[in-house]
């Protein structure tokens, strides 16, 4: 009888020709149709294009034992094991929509790094998505076969040392780095020498738990399980990679609120409006984003990461707010970025983006979204990876410009700035160039505004065809600002005439006649048909 096991998924993830697949073969026990690039084209061009799935299995340590459930009365109970389910994803830059999809379904990844190269660009990458999509992380330098025997150690020691130091601002501080040769010799060697350094890669796999099953019949299997299903009289060919769901858990989506979290690894800034590759699950296409945050007042309340609050306010953004600062690179590789950290400054601890899709996805709720520029040079020194978030709520309205939008409070603060003409009694003043010829001042009327004397005024009409108005001032003008704008008035007065003032010789100079400035402030919500102008009560 089969012995019940407990499956943990370990992504195998590195640089093209780090040896990745070779890794793979060596651990494995078990392979899949899919293991190995045994695919035509992964032949053809001599690098892996897909995942690859295979597996080993080990005793199940005495620890998760209490985990698994009691084996039927009656039964005779085999070992239980560990099984460990490797998913072998392709290193080559252009391939990284199918390296963000395996990642998403992985416990564990293995970074696996050439140890005669250290950290590459794509190494870079993986790593960032690491510390996206997965929680534990173990350091693979292969190849030390190829390190010169008399000085192999003092090299591996110093390569540990360096990824040590790469992981330092990372979740993955303190990973363990297991050196081995998965394949001594190179791809083209003859199978004669065995790989190096497996059995204490293993043991190291072995310290992690989740529970799940693969490659074995089975009446059902749950979320994370390898499965394969045999159907009579049908072509594969015709079969897309999808989900398999059970039935109302996933919805097909037109746009999507998700929050956002910049990746501080990416050079250029999240700019709303700007068009990114969104990846959600196994699926890829274009969004484009726009980009808000709390309204100003609630810029430190605590990140909630698992809801989207219709009742707030939210402040519109041009672009993702943080500080520009991404960590200096070393040793010829960029440096890594702190996952996850908020920014310091004014600046708010959890922002979001409406992101709308150029064609429907099927997702379910709060799950990982990845954006991407993938038409970047894959041969640039640079991160792709530009933001991560989750999907708070899905718009699966065909019309939700229409529908769903208006709800969503989003604003823009407008700020609007002019002068006082001058005073036309204790409770009223003229205005001018808070507006153009143009404007429709009846917009604008009973909108307050504020005397940079401290006053607070209400634009009461029009004033000529000019684009001047009235300001009605119901607590009147105080003494001391009719002084001001007297001042003001008469220094404005002398120069239309073009009158020179002469300071009398030991004559008090007196203070500069400012003009006295108004200010208006007001909210315009985006989603607002009427374009309607609101100010706080």
């Amino acid at each position: 009888m089969a012995g019940r096991r407990v499956n943990v998924n370990v992504g195998v993830l590195g640089h093209i020709d780090s040896g990745k697949t070779a890794l793979a073969r060596a651990l494995s026990t078990t392979a899949s149709t899919a293991a190995f690039d045994k695919q035509p084209q992964s032949r053809e061009r001599g690098i892996t294009l897909d995942l690859g799935f295979s597996c080993f299995a080990v005793p199940l340590p005495e620890r998760l034992r209490p985990a698994l459930p009691a084996p039927e009365a009656g039964s005779q109970a085999a070992e239980p094991l560990l099984q460990v389910t490797l998913v072998d994803c392709p290193g080559h830059a252009s391939l990284i929509r199918t390296i963000i999809g395996g990642a998403q379904i992985i416990d564990l990844m293995m970074l696996v790094i050439d140890v005669t190269k250290g950290m590459q660009t794509q190494s870079a990458e993986c790593l960032v998505i690491g510390q996206i999509a997965c929680q534990k992380l173990v350091v693979v330098l292969n190849k030390t076969d190829l390190l010169a025997e008399g000085k192999r150690q003092a090299a591996i020691d110093k390569m540990t040392k360096k990824m040590q130091k790469t992981l330092e601002n990372t979740k993955f501080r303190g990973a363990p780095v297991i050196p081995v040769a998965a394949k001594p010799g190179g791809p083209e060697a003859p199978e004669t020498e065995a790989p190096q350094g497996i059995p204490e890669l293993i043991e190291v796999v072995k310290k992690v738990k989740s529970m799940q099953m693969f490659h074995m019949p089975v009446s059902s299997a749950m979320q994370g399980d390898r499965l394969g299903v045999c159907v009579t009289q049908f072509d594969p060919r015709l079969l897309e990679r999808g989900l398999v769901c059970a039935p109302e858990s996933l919805r097909t989506i037109h746009a999507a609120l998700i929050s956002l979290e910049k990746i501080l690894y990416f050079r250029g800034p999240l700019q709303t409006k700007a068009k990114f590759h969104i990846t959600v699950g196994h699926e890829t296409v274009m969004g484009r984003l726009m980009v808000f945050s709390p309204s100003p007042e609630s810029f430190d309340r605590e990140p909630v990461l698992d809801a989207f609050d219709f009742s707030r306010e939210y402040l519109f953004q041009e672009q993702y707010l943080c500080r520009d600062s991404a960590p200096a690179a070393s040793d010829g590789a960029e440096a890594t970025p702190k996952v996850g950290q908020a920014p310091e400054g004014p600046y708010p601890r959890q922002q979001w983006a409406l992101v709308e899709f150029e064609k429907p996805v099927t997702c379910p709720r709060l799950c990982l979204v990845i954006g991407s520029r993938l038409d970047a040079d894959i041969h640039a020194n640079s991160c792709r990876l530009a933001f991560h978030g989750t999907l708070l709520h899905g718009l699966e309205d065909k019309n939700y410009t229409e529908s769903f939008l208006p709800r969503l409070k989003v604003y823009k603060l407008k700020h609007k700035q002019g002068f006082v003409e001058r005073v036309l009694d204790d409770y009223s003043v003229i205005g001018r160039s808070l507006f153009k010829k143009e404007t429709n001042i009846q917009l604008f009327l009973g909108l307050k505004v504020h005397l940079s004397t401290g006053e607070l005024g209400v634009i009461d009409s029009a004033f000529g065809q000019s684009g001047k108005f009235k300001v009605r001032i119901p607590g009147g003008l105080s003494p001391d600002s009719r002084k001001i704008l007297s001042l003001a008035m008469k220094k404005r007065g002398r120069a239309g005439r073009g009158e020179v003032a002469v300071e009398e010789e030991g004559a008090e100079r007196p203070e500069p006649a400012q003009p006295v400035s108004l200010s208006l402030t007001f909210k315009r919500y985006v989603f607002d048909g009427d374009k309607r102008m609101v100010q706080s009560p």
